[in-house]
């Protein structure tokens, strides 16, 4: 089956396998796991911060920065089609007592102009101090853009004039970096913190990294502990990291080119299909056709490719290393089979 439902679907390398297998341990509850430590220290320098912390997963690494950040009667401020507010189960606001403040973003970006506004509008009585700002890049659900850095700066420097922190969710900051062309620090330089997964474009089978100030780390690490994200011998799971960093980076902009060969021949197919993606992502509109999302992926199912529905109408497809250049031509096949040949040739 090619498998193209998520970048979280990637298998360790044989080089992942054999630092798991060989990685020296300790405990890491007790901050004496040296492969947590090198892999700590290694991602924090990538990101430009001062401390990181492994985590198992991006989810409670973005809720731990919440934590770490606000108190009672704040507020953060997160666009409207944000992961860490879509997709997160409430966190913030169920865990941390956080609300939330959601404005509407255009392609995964509050306009600039309205974050000004809102943050101005603060300052009345009766609002809430927003005391952090989520960003997400690349972003998800507006299918993988990526937040130009003038547009990043010019948040930063909004933020830190309204004494307001801002946390980045960057799952796939890599991806961004590499779609950007400059190193990752370029991106994380504009938020006080910082998350990126392991476990998605990089390969590794477990763990999300949180990068920040040494003494938001600090508070970070004691939420995790209240979390249950300690997880004493894991440096059997950052030697997987470690390798990620050090060799899967590059390579993400294969996944990148085989996203835009992928959107290239479903617009061949019916130009309404999709956008010419900037990442990895590809959402297919199949509103065109007279099946739903659900059938379309049954269907593509028997041809051997496994995806899932984001809504009635879509599906969203993610390119990874284990998708080769003849698995998006199988992938291509499959949807020019399925696609029924009238409303093909009315394109």
């Amino acid at each position: 089956m090619i498998d193209l439902r998520s970048d979280t679907v990637t298998r360790p390398t044989p080089a992942m396998r054999a630092a798991m297998a060989a990685a020296e341990v300790g405990d890491d509850g007790y901050g004496d796991d040296p492969s947590v430590n090198a892999l700590e220290r290694k991602a924090a320098d990538m990101l430009g911060k001062e401390a990181a912390l492994l985590l198992p997963t991006g989810t409670m690494g973005n809720i731990t920065a919440v934590f770490a950040q606000t108190g009672r009667g704040d507020e953060v401020l997160v666009e409207s089609t944000a992961h860490i507010y879509r997709t997160e189960q409430g966190g913030m606001a169920s865990l941390a007592g956080v609300p939330y403040r959601v404005l509407p973003g255009v392609r995964g970006a509050v306009p600039f102009e309205r974050l000004q506004s809102e943050i101005a509008g603060s300052g009345y009585s009766t609002r809430l101090h927003p005391a952090l700002l989520c960003l997400e890049t690349t972003h998800n659900a507006a299918g993988g853009t990526v937040l130009p850095l003038d547009y990043l700066a010019a948040v930063r420097a909004l933020a830190t004039e309204h004494g307001i922190a801002v946390h980045i969710d960057g799952a796939r900051v890599f991806n961004a970096a590499i779609a950007l062309g400059v190193p990752v620090a370029e991106i994380a330089q504009h938020a006080d913190t910082i998350t990126f997964c392991l476990s998605k474009g990089l390969g590794a089978p477990v763990g999300s990294v949180l990068c920040g100030p040494e003494a938001v780390i600090r508070r970070a690490r004691q939420t995790r502990k209240m979390l249950g994200g300690t997880m004493r011998q894991s440096g059997v799971l950052a030697a997987a990291g470690l390798v990620a960093l050090d060799t899967m980076v590059g390579r993400l902009a294969d996944d990148h080119r085989r996203a835009n060969h992928l959107a290239a021949g479903l617009q061949a197919i019916h130009p309404s299909l999709c956008e010419t993606p900037e990442t990895n992502i590809v959402y297919v509109d199949l509103a065109p056709s007279s099946l739903s999302a659900p059938e379309w992926c049954q269907r593509l199912g028997t041809a051997g490719i496994t995806c899932k529905p984001y809504s009635a109408t879509q599906v969203r497809l993610l390119t990874h290393a284990d998708i080769s250049d003849a698995d998006i031509e199988a992938a291509l096949a499959a949807f020019q089979s399925i696609w029924p040949a009238k409303q093909s040739r009315a394109a």
